[in-house]
């Protein structure tokens, strides 16, 4: 048979690899013959441009018009490029459009803002509200209030130092004392904390070492994207992944920009769907960067009767302690709040400022007399209502902003006429009340502070609070609901067949919380939660230690997910969780006490001799993680869409949030062990026959027939490549096995792609069929093969 030729232009597989200074280009080419081996076709970049030095990511870019000189340069990014090419592989890069580094020393066009003030002609690039802060840019970098940092602010010459931090002078300012030539400035260097509520700047996130580009400006697009397109054009770079679309003013018309430009490039956007949502029709792109396949992969693997009683245990256990009930929408919203009041107050102010500069010069009578605090009121509680990250403007925004959630807002004001502010603010979003500049510009921040809550009160807060499995909290999770039947497996994916054929999936990320591995084993739990809550009561009899209920039960399924009690990784990862979720301790008023409790609770606890009681009883359920871990692997890489692979996931790989999934990794010489060779046999399948798998293939559902067939969960790629996995295996093991169970393939002969000896026809037997793995990858053979 001849090998079906791949378009090279679209990947059958990406596997990602994260650069950093310490594995620069170099050690990426180094890499290309065991990727390659793997049957991937493209290798997946993180950040090639300019980016602060020593950035472990490259998210923080400087300079786009540079390609990262501790990464090899341009020279080694297209060295790396002609070696990939010799190995038949092409490269996709993540791009940054939303931001980029507060870093003036570094950022030359931020540099020249501080230095010009708004008349510089990168003042255009920078989303800032000169209007606020008396027309300064205010730069929260200061250790203290600037009353006690003078003497650390020094004049050099033409610039300003504040310990490694340098700054540029207005011109003619030079000589002036220093009080005064600090308020002379184009920007005013001010004590950390008050980036919180005073911040004038559009950021990613709440994360003030990061300023808002402006790319829906035409010059803007052009200046930071005339390197990528450059690469793009000479046959360097295949593909691109998007990084934060949401946060950008116009996503609609960015990205069609961005297709023209790329001359339609496969490209895939790192959006985060709600259950329920679906990507906007009109976006020229191939898709998202796949965590909606994530959740549905997740969910195949999860017991929802088993998930309910673990609910049940958790609220016992854990949440009367901390969050009030443990219920998730109630979690979510009182999450959102908090978040607004305090990352998010910068933002809410800056929205309730245009809303009120709308509203008092609208000639519309009926938008008149609102006070600020009644529309910040308004949008507050319009905000914290939404269930989706924001409304786009091909979109119904009505069905984001809700009449429903306008009922509920209301709510929130005592006198009636004052809960008018609600339907002023809901008119704006949906373009009911005119559409000047002024209220296009409260469309598209009311979308970008929406954005950034949903981030921010969810993946951020939310996700660390209510915990009562660890494996749903995961970024395009939902953890109030993470089961999912194979009924909307399969609907899932033949509605991504449909619409999106080329869009990615994934099972684990440099942004995933926990990887896909890691998630395979909590998933089990749901499986035998009444035998869970029996090992916590032996771990936990006498509560000694414990800072809180709700970190210890995080603490130990953490462990239990790892499988092993190493102190730093699992320290590391509960600092982190006690931190996001804002409780009793954060990122900026941290509690030393509590933090300490934590840590000499995981010592002495999990990762002490209590935890050998929960290695023991991992121990006794590796066979039916091992099923989930090769089952989720499998579904991902053979389901609709084009798979990435992180790097290291090809084998069995444990770990926890970033940055513990951001550690390098060794490449061997072959994939290693069970998952290695599931892995590689799917990848180069899909390799060797692109069309089963591409835009125009097909998915077919499989059903199975007998006592047992809830267990199997199965599906045909375009008639020539059936994926068979293993579901609740343990409920299985308790229900007696597959005994009768029956899988009716397709007609013709099919043999095992990981054992072609094997052959099957018509009836196969389950339990033959899932002898050697609990998976099985079948492709047709014989005469029916074209």
């Amino acid at each position: 048979m001849t090998p079906e030729r791949p378009d090279p232009m679209v990947p059958t597989a990406t596997y990602r690899l994260q650069l950093q200074p310490a594995f620069p280009f170099g050690a990426a080419a180094a890499a290309v013959p065991y990727v390659a081996s793997l049957g991937v076709s493209h290798l997946h970049l993180s950040p090639v441009l300019e980016a602060v030095p020593g950035s472990g990511h490259g998210y923080d870019v400087v300079d786009h018009a540079r390609v990262r000189e501790e990464l090899g340069g341009e020279e080694g990014l297209r060295a790396l490029a002609r070696t990939a090419r010799e190995h038949g592989l092409g490269l996709v890069a993540d791009i940054v459009p939303n931001h980029m580094a507060m870093a003036p020393r570094h950022n030359h066009a931020l540099w020249e803002v501080l230095r010009e003030g708004p008349k510089s002609p990168y003042a255009r690039w920078f989303d800032i509200d000169w209007e606020a802060q008396g027309g300064q840019v205010l730069l929260p970098v200061l250790g203290h209030p600037v009353g006690e940092e003078l003497g650390r602010l020094e004049v050099d010459g033409d610039v300003l130092r504040y310990y490694d931090q340098v700054f540029p002078l207005r011109e003619g300012t030079g000589e002036l004392p220093l009080p005064q030539l600090l308020d002379a400035q184009w920007y005013r260097p001010v004590w950390w904390r008050l980036a919180r509520t005073e911040l004038n700047y559009r950021r990613f996130f709440s994360i003030s070492e990061l300023i808002g580009v402006r790319v829906e400006d035409p010059e803007v697009f052009e200046a930071t994207h005339a390197k990528i397109l450059q690469l793009v054009h000479e046959g360097v770079i295949d593909g691109l992944r998007i990084d934060h679309p949401d946060g950008l003013a116009d996503p609609d018309g960015y990205l069609r920009r961005l297709n023209e430009a790329t001359g339609g490039r496969w490209t895939v956007v790192e959006k985060i769907l709600s259950d329920g949502e679906h990507l906007p029709a009109s976006w020229p792109v191939a898709g998202t960067t796949g965590y909606d396949a994530l959740r549905h992969v997740d969910g195949l693997f999860t017991d929802p009767a088993g998930f309910g009683e673990l609910l049940g245990q958790y609220r016992r256990f854990a949440a009367p302690q901390t969050d009030r009930g443990g219920d998730w929408e109630a979690t979510v919203r009182r999450a959102a709040y908090k978040v607004l009041t305090h990352e998010l107050a910068a933002e809410i102010d800056r929205l309730t400022r245009v809303a009120s500069r709308v509203c008092a010069t609208s000639p519309e009578p009926a938008l008149r007399d609102r006070a600020p605090w009644a529309l910040r009121t308004a949008l507050q509680e319009l905000l914290v209502r939404l269930e989706v990250y924001r409304p786009y403007a091909s979109g119904d925004a009505a069905r984001v902003v809700t009449e429903e959630a306008a009922a509920q807002a209301r709510l929130a004001f005592v006198v009636p006429e004052e809960a008018g502010a609600v339907d002023v603010v809901r008119d704006l979003v949906l373009g009911r009340a005119g559409d000047g500049p002024e209220h296009v510009e409260f469309r598209t921040r009311f979308a970008q502070t929406a954005s950034a809550l949903r981030a921010k009160s969810v993946e951020d807060t939310a996700f660390y609070r209510y915990v009562p499995l660890l494996s749903a909290t995961e970024v395009g999770g939902n953890p109030g609901s993470p089961a999912v039947s194979p009924d909307e497996f399969h609907a899932y994916c033949a509605r991504v067949q449909r619409d999106w054929p080329l869009t990615g999936t994934v099972a684990s990320t440099h942004d995933t919380k926990r990887s896909a591995d890691v998630r395979a084993a909590l998933a089990v739990l749901t499986e035998c939660p009444e035998r869970w809550a029996d090992v916590l009561a032996e771990v936990t009899r006498d509560g000694e230690g414990v800072p809180d209920a709700q970190v210890a039960w995080a603490a130990w399924q953490t462990v239990f997910a790892l499988g092993e009690p190493d102190v730093e990784r699992v320290q590391g990862a509960l600092l982190k969780h006690v931190r996001e979720a804002g409780l009793f301790t954060s990122w900026t008023e941290q509690e030393p006490p509590y933090e300490e409790a934590v840590a000499a609770f995981v010592a002495a606890g999990p990762c002490g001799a209590p935890g050998e009681r929960v290695a023991a009883f991992r121990g006794g359920l590796e066979p039916h993680i091992r099923a989930n871990m090769l089952g989720m692997a499998l579904a991902q890489l053979t389901m609709p869409g084009v798979p990435d692979v992180y790097q290291g996931t090809e084998g069995e790989y444990r770990a926890l949030v970033d940055p513990d999934n951001r550690r390098a990794v060794r490449f061997p010489h072959e994939a290693p062990g069970e998952k290695g060779a599931v892995t590689a046999a799917a990848l180069r399948l899909r390799g060797r026959r692109p069309a089963v798998f591409g835009d125009s293939a097909s998915y077919t559902p499989l059903s199975a027939d007998g006592p047992a067939a809830a267990h199997c969960a199965a599906f045909v790629r375009s008639g020539e490549v059936v994926t068979a996995v293993t579901r609740l295996s343990l409920r299985l093991a308790r229900a007696g096995g597959w005994r009768d169970t029956l899988l009716l393939l397709p007609p013709g002969r099919w043999a095992d792609v990981l054992a072609p000896e094997r052959e099957f026809t018509g009836h196969a037997r389950v339990e033959e069929l899932f002898e050697r793995l609990p998976v099985a990858l079948l492709e047709r053979v014989g005469e029916e093969q074209p």
